[in-house]
């Protein structure tokens, strides 16, 4: 029997593995829960992700987007003339107002990095990316901690369910911009 050519099964797989840890959390992470929601033979999992963790590091790569393209969309980055911290609070809001579960679980598997070393360097590769991309506009110290501000906002509006307040949001980023 011939194999049967599928270019996109690597992204399902990542994709259901996205749909499964938003579902179940990385606890029922496995191959075999990624493959019945991918709809493929355990064998495609483990040939394309031999652990789970390159797995994860996958779906983090993966996960990362939604933020970026967030980023892309709006474009105010490119216009001096536009107010940073009112910029940066626009994106949280986009961001957080999308589909929460992508964000949940862009977060669960950033934090997941604390306790799998292979998750790591694509944890920090988002913070020193959006720092780099905020270097257009201000220093290198100050774009790490408008990050550091960014990231501790959305991950308390995740913990306590609280609605975003981009005001508050936009005068902290201020703050730190002078």
């Amino acid at each position: 029997m011939a194999r049967r050519y599928d270019p996109e099964r690597r992204r399902r797989i990542i994709d259901a593995a996205i749909r499964v840890v938003g579902a179940k959390g990385l606890a029922g992470l496995s191959h075999r829960s990624v493959a019945a929601e991918a709809d493929v033979p355990l064998g495609s999992t483990t040939y394309h992700f031999k652990t789970l963790d390159e797995l994860m590091v996958a779906a983090l790569r993966q996960a990362n987007e939604g933020f970026a393209k967030v980023i892309a969309a709006r474009g105010g980055m490119e216009d001096p003339r536009t107010d940073l911290a009112a910029e940066l609070a626009g994106w949280m809001g986009e961001w957080l107002a999308g589909d929460r579960t992508g964000v949940e679980l862009e977060y669960e598997l950033y934090l997941a990095a604390l306790r799998r070393p292979a998750l790591r360097p694509v944890a920090a590769e988002w913070a020193q990316d959006l720092a780099e991309l905020l270097c257009r506009r201000t220093d290198p110290v100050t774009a790490r901690a408008l990050v550091a501000l960014m990231d501790g906002i959305c991950l308390q509006v995740l913990l306590t369910d609280a609605s975003y307040d981009e005001e508050y949001a936009r005068d902290m980023l201020r703050r730190i911009t002078g």
